[in-house]
């Protein structure tokens, strides 16, 4: 037996109580010098509490579930750990009770401590794909097996299930990560959380809510996604259905030909590589594509192996940093209820559990007033962006108001038209030598060499050395000069959408920050490393 699973063992009789003295030792010195079973004694012990959250909340069958359920994950950080270890430590021969949380929060302030249900969330950590199905009573779903799991929690009326080869017959909800599924005629499917669906049957997949992305091989010509407002017909392609939690749901085709048709008797559309359609009640509507907003097969393996080498530690430790540091300006880690206004929607960041805004439509935008009416000689911008599409129009990051000769130095930080990251300060100009597009100091890098996954950025400014240095995923692009480099104002501003013609943002972005000095280029690629989902 190996420590991982010895581990699995004790973790439960210790969740139980059963632990003697001895027990306690074994557990002790299991986790002793061992980072990666700390971070999985972690992650056990908040899907403990989850249990039974979900065990009180009865069958997941409503929108609010998915939403109320991912909202209430603990997110997983250094400090939790940390209290998790001293539990350990401080422990006698007893049962570790849910905390009680207020009514307000909704959660029930109860203790559930079936040794099945324990067992079940371990093998869910623990496990990478096998384990035991722990729905009891219910026949397999024979014709669909899960083949990746990246961090996933998966729940069938009201209970957590174990990650495991098959799933039952019914509906599932994916509280968090993301699940690549493989049909019998060779179908790939990855869906990420939160989600809503039922396996019906092997041509067929029933998606209440949430985002599939699917590989159809030519045998299996004719696999179907029913949506809540329609569905889209696969004619041996390779294709992406998104069903927000409210509004129509979306075909987006990346390679081959969708037959799409809206719910209601609307008009079979086809859709071939590259169109996106909205599937609406008696007829749709075209979309631009969005191919980034779905996961692929080939990125759930490095999101999985990330996870595996707790990636996600390393990031929270890296935040917890940053919010110490005395020149901060502004970090979003879109976490908890304080968010920003806008118009945007919430979906899952980097991290399982984790969330993220999403800009979709031309308008979508979140404000953030930052900085005051300070000046600033130097400033570090950085983010993590997913972005749908690039070219035309402009992505927006960020765009500081009042851009007009009165306010030298207001911040544009923008993906331009030539897919190159901008950073523009009003009233400076290029020194001599740098001819850049539009007059404006640019990357040298095109954003995303790769379409479709996440990637860092981060731009960092210096009036007095007149200089503007790119970054993409951790490493110097370039450096441009300035002739008059003013120092840099912010103030009211807005991510995304800016003025509704050719400044908006179509995609994701996470942990978003402003740093009121020039960060180095080790501090620039350590955050890179610390948080990078693919390891």
């Amino acid at each position: 037996m190996t420590p991982e699973e010895r581990f699995v063992e004790v973790w439960a009789d210790f969740l139980e109580g059963e632990l003697d003295e001895a027990g306690h030792a074994e557990l002790r010195g299991l986790l002793a010098e061992n980072e990666p079973l700390q971070k999985r004694a972690a992650d056990l012990f908040q899907m403990h509490r989850l249990l039974g959250f979900t065990a009180a909340e009865g069958a997941a069958a409503s929108e609010g579930f998915v939403q109320a359920t991912l909202a209430r994950v603990p997110r997983s950080s250094e400090a939790f750990v940390q209290d998790v270890m001293q539990r350990v430590r401080e422990a006698g021969p007893k049962v570790i009770p849910f905390e009680p949380v207020s009514a307000e929060k909704g959660i029930a302030g109860r203790s559930w401590h079936r040794r099945e249900w324990l067992a079940a969330a371990a093998a869910l950590t623990v496990s990478a794909v096998g384990g035991a199905l722990w729905v009891r009573g219910r026949r397999p779903v024979g014709f669909v097996r899960i083949t990746q799991n990246a961090g996933a929690l998966l729940t069938h009326e009201g209970r957590a299930l174990a990650v495991a080869e098959t799933l039952p017959h019914g509906r599932l909800t994916l509280v968090q990560g993301t699940l690549g599924l493989v049909y019998g005629r060779g179908v790939q499917l990855v869906i990420e959380a939160p989600a809503e669906f039922e396996c019906r049957h092997a041509d067929l997949l029933q998606l209440y809510a949430g985002r599939v992305a699917a590989e159809v091989p030519p045998p299996a010509k004719g696999f179907t996604v029913i949506t809540p407002t329609g569905k889209a017909v696969d004619l041996g392609t390779k294709f992406g259905v998104d069903v927000p939690l409210r509004g129509e749901a979306e075909v987006h085709v990346f390679q081959g030909e969708v037959i799409a048709q809206s719910s209601g008797g609307g008009n079979r559309r086809s859709l071939r590589d590259g169109e996106a359609y909205a599937l609406q009640s008696g007829a749709g509507n075209t979309r631009e594509l969005r191919s980034a907003a779905f996961i692929r097969p080939e990125e759930v393996s490095l999101l999985r192996a990330a996870l595996a080498v707790g990636q996600r530690t390393h990031a929270d430790a890296a935040l917890a940093a940053l919010r110490s540091d005395p020149a901060l300006i502004a970090l979003l880690d879109f976490e908890g209820d304080d968010l920003p206004s806008g118009s945007y929607r919430m979906v899952q960041g980097r991290w399982p559990g984790s969330h993220a805004p999403e800009f979709v439509s031309v308008g979508d935008h979140m404000k953030l007033d930052a900085g005051g009416d300070h000046e600033w000689p130097q400033l570090t911008l950085a983010a993590w962006v997913r972005l749908d599409r690039l070219g035309e129009p402009y992505q927006s990051l960020i765009h500081t108001d009042g851009w007009s000769k009165n306010n030298p130095g207001q911040v544009h930080w923008m993906v331009t038209r030539t897919t190159k990251m901008r950073l523009a300060l009003f009233g400076n100009t290029l020194a001599e030598g740098f001819e850049e597009h539009d007059g404006y100091p640019d990357s040298r890098t095109p954003v995303l060499p790769e379409q479709g996954r996440w990637v860092h950025l981060a731009a960092v400014y210096d009036s007095a050395a007149r200089s503007v240095r790119f970054f993409l995923n951790g490493q110097l692009d370039k450096e441009t000069l300035q002739e008059i480099a003013h120092p840099a104002r912010l103030g009211p501003a807005q991510i995304g959408n800016w003025d509704k013609q050719d400044r908006k943002l179509s995609g994701r972005i996470d942990e978003f920050l402003i740093l009121g000095r020039a960060m180095s280029d080790d501090e620039v690629r350590g955050l890179f490393a610390a948080g990078n989902p693919y390891g």
